[in-house]
């Protein structure tokens, strides 16, 4: 790979790298105690079976639609990206070669790397890669609009060069372009039933939802990539199942182990577990424009009447950290380290529902373990908790398939969660900002934006920085989420699966095990 050419304005990544690696996690074959190398030389052959949770039979693989762990981890075998976050949280070239940022950080241009093919034949152009961004510009549904939003114009400068020129300058671009979304099709291709990308597989077959296979591209332009010879997805949603078919052997790898099994599973001398600690957390979302939760006091009431630790030690068994109701993790050189941690208060929960003029509140929770392993269960512990601030929660067990279309950002009171991005910006942009389709609390706070897109194009890291903090602060005590805790990935591998490493971004390699991996003979 070339190397990652940043100018002297973006130094502080090698501290957001160093901080990422600190906590970016461990691989735990079973009956060790550490960590354990990887065999260096991978071999080809074999078809590789992955058991993965967080697929519905509504999925597309349409790169402006993607919102669930199984079609992100079958877009990467097909398409690739723009920009690769690699296992220590840094942004390293793909289909974009390297970059240069001109002074202020709103123009860039990026060089396009050579000689990579379609799976059609098709040799890999810059009007491949304009026409894959402007997919998330100006009038879309594209779940990643608001990311793109900052971008004023894309244009050629050469056969082998793109230029972006964005509305404020964003020092965190390449960063910015390693969003899943900003997978590369062919200039005007549509048929999202079978795409055609440069990844490392092609299509073979596939129905949303159930299982898919995809063959090897025997011309794929990594190194030491795409080894085994087909690879099998089979959607198993249930987390007892998927254990199970791990236990068993029918899979090489599941995604979201539960929790509550992990210590059984780290036990089986056949798998290993890959534990990662990163910026995926559980959220319990209260839209912002329905009643009551159009009062900040209600919402307050709910953040105190959640009892952050039982939750951490039974949902998680220990595998995450607390959360202080806001998406930046503790890991992130961003991170508002001087907020005060809210902690389980029912006296204030009190006061917040009197203040809202009200003595007691009954209120539904939709639930899913579609929104994390463990899920309903964590559901259960919040109400025991909150009936003792006042606040009767009634629980609505809502099906899996169909959870992301059906419930969520439609109910007034659900489940989620959301892996983590490598930057605070991004996190906050996709998530918060108040344009963005992915705002999921339909929260709107003029003094948020204003101050998003001023940190954006900020060169101080120091001003930056307390501009962050006072973000996260606004979410913390103004938002529509409430987030007690951050979990680790859980991925369960067999043994006989090599080159598994941890990664910050997401289950599973940050979704691009299939890939990287090989099986023994």
């Amino acid at each position: 790979m070339a190397r990652s050419p940043f100018t002297s304005t973006l130094d502080r990544r090698a501290f957001l790298a160093s901080t990422a690696a600190l906590g970016a996690g461990l691989l735990l074959p079973a009956g060790l105690p550490g960590a354990r190398a990887q065999e260096a030389t991978p071999r080809k052959g074999g078809v590789l079976k992955l058991g993965i949770g967080g697929g519905s039979t509504s999925d597309t693989l349409d790169p402006r639609k993607l919102t669930d762990w199984v079609p992100v981890n079958q877009a990467f075998m097909l398409m690739n990206g723009l920009v690769e976050i690699d296992k220590d949280n840094k942004a390293v070239p793909e289909l974009l070669e390297r970059w240069e940022a001109k002074p202020g950080a709103t123009e860039w241009v990026f060089d396009l790397r050579q000689g990579v093919t379609f799976h059609d034949g098709k040799s890999l152009t810059v009007e491949d890669v304009i026409y894959s961004i402007n997919l998330h510009r100006g009038d879309t549904s594209s779940a990643a609009r608001a990311v793109a939003a900052g971008i004023a114009d894309v244009k050629k400068l050469s056969d082998r060069q793109i230029a972006i020129t964005l509305k404020e300058g964003n020092a965190d671009l390449p960063y910015v372009l390693s969003d899943y979304h900003f997978l590369v099709v062919p200039d005007g291709f549509t048929d999202w039933t079978k795409p055609v990308g440069t990844g490392p597989f092609v299509f073979e077959t596939y129905d949303p939802g159930v299982r898919s296979r995809f063959k090897r591209n025997e011309s794929y332009w990594k190194p030491n990539c795409a080894n085994v010879d087909a690879v099998e997805v089979i959607v198993i949603n249930d987390i007892s199942a998927r254990t199970n078919a791990m236990m068993s052997g029918q899979v090489h790898a599941i995604n979201r182990v539960d929790f509550k099994t992990v210590d059984l599973l780290k036990r089986n001398p056949r798998l290993q577990v890959v534990q990662s600690a990163g910026g995926q957390h559980f959220t319990f979302l209260m839209d912002c424009t329905q009643k009551p939760f159009t009062d900040n006091n209600i919402r307050l009431a709910l953040k105190y009447g959640i009892d952050r630790q039982q939750l951490l030690q039974t949902a998680l068994r220990g595998y995450g950290r607390i959360g202080n109701d806001h998406p930046i993790p503790s890991t992130d050189p961003f991170f508002a380290k001087d907020l005060a941690q809210r902690a389980y208060d029912p006296d204030k929960a009190k006061y917040h529902l009197k203040q809202a003029g009200l003595d007691s509140l009954p209120v539904t929770l939709s639930a899913s373990d579609a929104a994390f392993a463990g899920a309903v269960d964590a559901a259960a512990v919040y109400r025991t908790a909150a009936a003792g601030a006042g606040i009767d929660l009634s629980i609505k067990r809502e099906p899996a398939d169909g959870y992301w279309d059906n419930v969520w950002m439609k109910a007034p009171f659900c489940m989620s969660y959301w892996g983590g991005r490598p930057t605070a910006d991004q996190m906050l942009s996709i998530a918060y900002q108040s344009s963005s389709s992915q705002n999921d609390t339909h929260w709107k706070n003029e003094e948020f934006d204003k101050l998003l897109v001023e940190a954006r194009a900020m060169l101080d890291q120091t001003k930056r920085g307390e501009i962050y903090a006072h973000l996260q602060e606004l979410i913390s005590n103004d938002g529509g989420a409430v987030i007690p805790m951050f979990g680790d990935y859980l991925d369960a591998v067999s043994t006989k699966v090599k080159g598994v490493t941890a990664h910050p971004m997401f289950n599973f390699m940050g979704a691009r095990l299939a890939e990287k991996v090989w099986l023994d003979a």
